[in-house]
């Protein structure tokens, strides 16, 4: 059923241009392979509207597919829609100068948009090669987080441009039913845009920070209070964080993983790793703060698991947080192994809970602590044959770990259907 709900959301992006394509086609009375080119376009900037309300990440939606998906099909309609547009650019021709320019630069935003989100954004190139992965941290030095997400906000602009692009063309614009439905589509989107991103603030939960402690060389706990209990909360959940009031960290949204299973006082537990991260301990107890959320699907996973299935929970370093609320909702009723891979034995600040879990579980749960990532050696020592076999594998850390640890994964017979795996990318 998971597969078939990923399935049917991936389809949006063929379904989505068609009432537009359509429209035009039965109105249009230009050459067919100009018309081609056209809807070429038409499709491309269909893309960028989908793109555009996917990034307002729809509760209802994540539950169903999950974000990873939300996010995947999201990068994937940025790369398509630029290469569509390439060939609609090459193909297309216009006595408008105006139209010609705005399509241009549209073009151009577009593709510099692209070409930022994959490299700062996106681990599709820096996670897999380390040589940019060096690069990408030399330059957030200078170009902080806040500045690529406002970059990434230029495909607004490009859209505004694309759409005023087509207001400008004879070809185009003389058929008032297709124009009609084309501002529909421009106006529905960016309306539910605006009214997510700043009409409508009071569906987020608010509360205030109440703790702010340092735990080990790189980390921080961060505990919120809330205004109002978070009833929907899950184990193994994520909010993303705005804080309201602090003039030392910027308020764009970040997200974090809920390390326990309180509903009243939210507990974070970061690494502090980027430009944002690296200035959580400036932030004083009493600061308001916004969360949208909860997101996240392992408990979800974990519920449809065969009762005797055991879980995995492979945590590298801050990524343990998820997996203690899991392991905290299910100790008591679910075989689990916890192993949790720290740089240094001071980073381990989770030892205690994790050994008063493990002795509360009636042996259900075994806890193992590593300096270094996990060995194949290691995971064959540690994880029975019948573990390998039919066991729930969740793996949660930074994404080239998570990616390396997948693959130690695969190749000790674990299937890519029972590996989850969330990635601390921001």
């Amino acid at each position: 059923m998971t597969i078939l709900r990923k399935l049917l959301f991936w389809c949006l992006a063929v379904v989505f241009p068609v009432p537009l394509i359509l429209t035009y086609n039965s109105l249009a009375r230009e050459p067919e392979q100009l018309r081609f080119y056209i809807v070429l376009g038409l499709t491309a900037y269909a893309w960028w509207l989908l793109a555009v309300l996917l990034s307002v990440r729809p509760p209802w939606l994540e539950r169903l597919v999950g974000l990873p998906s939300i996010y995947g099909l999201h990068g994937m309609l940025g790369v398509l829609a630029v290469g569509l547009a390439f060939v609609h650019r090459d193909n297309s021709y216009s006595g408008n100068r105006l139209a010609i320019f705005l399509g241009d630069w549209a073009f151009y935003a577009a593709l510099t948009v692209l070409c930022f989100a994959v490299f700062f954004m996106s681990g599709w190139l820096v996670d897999r090669v380390r040589l940019l992965l060096r690069a990408k941290q030399v330059l957030e030095r200078v170009l902080h987080h806040q500045l690529s997400v406002w970059i990434h906000r230029l495909n607004l602009v490009v859209i505004a441009m694309i759409w005023l692009h087509a207001h400008l063309l004879v070809r185009v614009n003389q058929y008032f039913g297709f124009m009609v439905l084309l501002d529909l589509y421009t106006v529905t989107v960016l309306s539910i845009y605006a009214w997510k991103k700043w009409i409508a603030p009071d569906g987020y939960l608010v509360g205030t920070v109440v703790g702010n402690e340092e735990r080990g060389g790189s980390t921080r706990r961060v505990s919120v209070g809330l205004d109002g209990a978070a009833a929907n909360v899950r184990p193994g959940d994520f909010f993303f964080l705005q804080f309201e009031d602090s003039a030392e960290v910027s308020r764009e949204w970040h997200p974090f993983s809920v390390t326990d299973d309180d509903q009243s006082t939210l507990t974070f537990t970061v690494r502090q790793h980027g430009d944002f991260t690296r200035r959580l301990g400036r932030v004083r107890v009493g600061t308001r703060v916004r969360l949208e959320g909860p997101f996240g699907r392992f408990e979800s996973v974990v519920r449809k698991q065969d009762q005797d299935a055991p879980l995995v929970l492979l945590g590298m370093g801050a990524g343990v947080a998820p997996l203690i609320s899991l392991a905290t909702a299910h100790h008591t009723t679910r075989k689990i192994h916890v192993l949790w891979a720290v740089r240094n034995p001071e980073d381990a600040y989770y030892r205690d809970l994790l050994a008063q879990l493990q002795a509360a579980s009636g042996e259900r749960m075994h806890v193992t602590i590593n300096v270094g990532r996990f060995r194949r050696q290691d995971l064959a020592e540690l994880l029975p044959a019948p573990v390998l076999r039919n066991g729930a594998f969740f793996v949660v850390g930074p994404n080239p770990a998570v990616l390396a640890n997948q693959r130690l994964l695969r190749r000790m017979g674990v299937s890519t259907r029972r590996i989850h795996q969330e990635r601390l990318t921001m």
